[in-house]
């Protein structure tokens, strides 16, 4: 079997790759997008890989595009591992069309929910003020909020949203997880169905966005929702930017409607220079970084090297995206 993946995860699994012997053809790609296959150079349409491995490695270098063409020419291709949790890049949908089985990731969830609690505990104990008041030499007593008692609603409910959800209850929330399946989940207060979010945001402290960017998520978190959103709430997005009317949310943070919002991920990225989320005094911004975390690409390796193994053995694979959903944009 031919294995296209990037040269540097090769490197760092060496020994659990070899392991499977002649059961590999090992295509590495560089950061320039050079292919080599046995040390030798092979061209984009010779490449032919019947299974890829897509990663931070490959999606922030120069290998994406050669990476993304080999793979969409393969007529062999038959499986791909993504490092990511999400699957609303196009790219993905013509995986999927060409009956290739798409393998999802969710090792950024650890790293994703410890940013979440430090951008919504930063808003509770005023860090803005505290930092200026450090570097005017002010000695100032803040009284803060605590995460005790409050309540949150999270919107998406898988791996990173029940991440968050632990954590939030350890200190002391009450947590509402809002999913399809209505089945009960330990690590939330109650779960409710997408229909009843409107009935829901109204008592949220902290409304958390967890979930892929779909035809149905587009735009939740808009100007009926947050005028649902009562005063001193917190807004976090870590799941897309398409879940966010941002001319609504610019609207309804003037209104206090939330206090503040907490965003990772925008409907334009990288985020244009003249955004007026950039100065917002309500705003806490971040590049999309909220899964990069220095454990992600130890447990990202493991989710692969468990599935290569599967794939060779023709076990079922883990984390597999139903197809109708990646056609469906998320």
């Amino acid at each position: 079997m031919r294995l296209l993946l990037h040269e540097k995860s090769y490197a760092r699994n060496r020994a659990a790759l070899d392991a499977f012997g002649a059961a590999l053809e090992l295509l590495l790609i560089d950061d320039q997008g050079q292919i080599r296959l046995a040390g030798a150079p092979v061209s984009v349409d010779d490449a032919q890989p019947d299974a890829a491995w897509a990663n931070p490695d490959t999606f922030f270098s120069g290998a994406g595009r050669p990476f993304m063409a080999a793979v969409l020419k393969s007529p062999r291709l038959r499986w791909m591992q993504s490092g990511a949790a999400g699957f609303d890049n196009p790219v993905f949908g013509r995986i999927v069309e060409k009956g290739a089985s798409l393998t999802t990731s969710h090792g950024q969830a650890v790293g994703m929910a410890d940013y979440v609690m430090w951008g919504v505990l930063d808003v509770l104990q005023d860090g803005p003020r505290r930092r200026a008041a450090q570097a005017a030499h002010e000695w100032a007593r803040r009284p803060f909020r605590e995460v005790a008692g409050t309540r949150w609603v999270i919107f998406g409910f898988g791996a990173i949203g029940q991440a968050v959800a632990r954590r939030a209850q350890a200190f002391g929330a009450h947590v509402t997880g809002v999913r399809r399946n209505p089945a009960p989940e330990p690590c939330a207060d109650a779960i409710a169905t997408p229909s009843a979010l409107p009935d829901v945001l109204p008592d949220a402290d902290v409304w958390v966005l967890a979930a892929p960017a779909t035809a149905e998520t587009r735009h939740v978190a808009d100007a009926a929702a947050f005028a649902r959103m009562k005063p001193g709430s917190i807004l976090v997005n870590v799941g897309r930017g398409a879940l966010v009317d941002e001319p609504a949310l610019l609207a309804a943070l003037a209104a206090g409607r939330p206090a503040h919002a907490v965003l990772d991920v925008f409907e334009t990225e990288p985020l244009p220079a003249d955004s007026p989320f950039w100065d917002h005094p309500q705003v806490t911004l971040t590049p999309h970084a909220s899964g990069m975390s220095a454990g992600n690409p130890v447990r990202n390796d493991a989710t692969f090297l468990e599935n290569l193994r599967r794939f060779l053995a023709g076990e079922p694979l883990q984390g597999v995206a139903d197809p109708k959903d990646v056609l469906a944009g998320g």
